[in-house]
């Protein structure tokens, strides 16, 4: 009988390509594979290989949101016969460590990023200890556990005497060649995308601003967040609403067709706390496997795949004057977008899940062995 995981997410799984590619590599291994999150009134319907649950919640943010869910959570693994609990970040990391342990079954740990550090509990110092604690209680209980970088990794590591591994989060191989859904044009100029959580500290007020400077291009933003209704404003009281675009959250079976049009893939992560300080976006790597050449923060994880693989440039600060220079640099530089196009293509060769799957595979075996 195969052995049943069930991985644990605070989102409403229909976009978080991490969940799906690990969910899916251990649906490849072997295992039974459940996904549990929770249901939003804009959440759309899924269709995975693997099943799923979605809790509809009273409280949908703040304390109220936390403390519902991880109840309910914790309801439902400990009413539900599983072999392995995968938590995915410190949100769900108590309820699957404590059905886990009076289950007397083993507990994994994927961290997508360094909680405790987000921007978004720069200046909240009570919830920040609150889940400082989480942390400090149980992570260092946790046997099997990895995350999506090495500097990440080596902090935690630190911290609590563990050995944290690395899954980077980097793209499936063939998902280009897989994806066979028509590709809808977004724009007819120069695209300068973004991609990912629309939140504070990701530049994009920055870019948005900069804007008004960069001729033939159109900024496409994909993807949704707490500061979307504040750049819609500000796209406004700049006067650039004919050259931003905002697509809200694409599936992640079509993200590609949008991604492989852009001219410019941007990454300029603003240096406002250890988190994106460390921090090594999905997004570099799905630019990379489109092929598109990156504008990147120097920012040290980011810098070393950007670096090393030569597939962009770098802002050096986030002033609006200094990115339309770099930007234009690049756009009138056919020949260099040409090139780092190029070694995109070779570095995707590297940069694929089916690597990181091999360490996946080697932790949850490890576990049943």
């Amino acid at each position: 009988m195969k052995k049943k995981v069930i991985i644990s997410v605070t989102n409403d799984l229909s976009n978080d390509n991490r969940v799906y590619k690990v969910a899916s590599s251990l649906l490849n291994i072997g295992f039974d594979v459940t996904c549990v999150g929770r249901k939003l009134k804009e959440s759309k319907e899924l269709n995975f290989l693997y099943r799923t649950k979605r809790f509809k919640l009273l409280f949908n943010n703040g304390f109220m949101f936390y403390a519902e869910y991880n109840l309910r959570l914790l309801f439902f693994l400990l009413t539900n016969k599983f072999d392995i609990f995968l938590a995915n970040d410190l949100d769900t990391l108590a309820p699957n460590y404590i059905a886990a342990k009076l289950k007397n079954k083993p507990v994994v740990y994927d961290s997508h990023e360094y909680f405790t550090e987000v921007p978004e509990l720069t200046n909240r110092n009570f919830t920040k200890k609150f889940w400082t604690k989480i942390e400090q209680v149980f992570l260092p209980k946790i046997k099997y556990s990895y995350t999506v970088c090495s500097s990440i990794a080596d902090v935690y590591n630190g911290l609590y005497n563990i050995n944290m591994q690395v899954v980077r989060n980097i793209p499936l191989c063939n998902s280009l060649k897989q994806n066979k859904v028509d590709v809808v044009p977004i724009a007819k100029n120069n695209i300068i995308l973004y991609q990912g959580a629309v939140n504070i500290g990701r530049g994009l007020e920055h870019i948005i601003k900069a804007m008004k400077y960069i001729k033939n291009s159109t900024l496409i933003i994909i993807g949704d967040g707490d500061i979307k209704n504040d750049l819609e404003e500000l796209v406004v009281t700049e006067n650039v609403s004919e050259k931003v675009i905002f697509t809200g959250r694409i599936a992640i079976n079509e993200l590609q067709n949008y991604t492989k049009q852009a001219t410019i893939g941007i990454s300029i992560e603003e240096n406002i706390g250890l988190n994106y300080y460390y921090a090594l976006p999905n997004k570099i790597f799905d630019y990379i496997k489109a092929e598109i050449p990156i504008l990147a923060s120097n920012l040290p994880e980011i810098k070393r795949i950007v670096s090393h693989y030569n597939v962009g440039e770098f802002i050096d600060n986030h002033s609006p004057k200094h990115i339309v220079e770099i930007i234009n640099l690049m756009l009138n530089d056919k020949e260099k977008l040409k090139k780092y196009s190029e070694n995109c293509s070779h570095a995707a060769k590297e940069l694929c899940w089916e690597k990181e799957y091999e360490k996946i595979e080697e932790i949850f075996k490890g576990i049943i062995v």
